[in-house]
């Protein structure tokens, strides 16, 4: 089945992105802070508007206007090679048996795969589809038992919509507001 993928209409994207095998692999601060870091640093460099955020054990969840004139695929793709090469870095250093579990054979070479080939998305075509979206990822950790209320989990957009300003990614709300 080919999905499509409706870019270049200026419209907000909630896309979320899975470990390989969905492995609960973003389960240290250092790992979270990666990809943190790396959406904000891909993000930065390709003018996404960043709405919202979060990233679970094994997976991560971002709400996004892109440019007019990028295809976000290959943006998510950008965050996922950088923040797999950075963690691949750390398993390798550490020996980790976890490398083991994301090896993988593609085009006929082994590899190492933190997250799967594929993404999800969501074309938001109005305001309460984007807050809706924004209020799920915040709820995501609750949901899941990770956190008694969505201010507790730090990987996440939630404080900055709060008012917390270290340790969280610049939202930019006030870009489509």
């Amino acid at each position: 089945m080919n999905l499509r993928h409706y870019d270049h209409d200026g419209r907000a994207r909630f896309v979320t992105f899975c470990t390989h095998k969905k492995i609960p692999i973003l389960t240290n601060r250092t790992f979270r802070n990666i990809i943190q870091e790396t959406i904000d640093e891909v993000r930065n460099a390709h003018r996404l508007i960043l709405l919202c955020y979060v990233v679970m054990p094994e997976h991560v969840h971002i709400v996004v206007v892109p440019p007019v004139e990028i295809k976000l695929g290959p943006v998510i793709g950008e965050i996922k090679r950088i923040s797999a090469k950075k963690i691949h870095d750390i398993l390798m250093t550490n020996k980790s048996p976890l490398l083991n579990k994301l090896r993988v054979i593609r085009h006929g070479v082994e590899r190492f795969a933190l997250w799967q080939t594929r993404c999800y998305d969501h074309n938001c075509r109005s305001w309460d589809s984007i807050w809706e979206k924004v209020n799920y990822c915040h709820n995501n950790p609750v949901k899941r038992g990770l956190a008694k209320s969505p201010g507790d989990w730090e990987w996440s957009s939630y404080g900055w919509y709060m008012g917390k300003r270290d340790g969280c990614i610049k939202i930019d709300v006030e870009e489509v507001a």
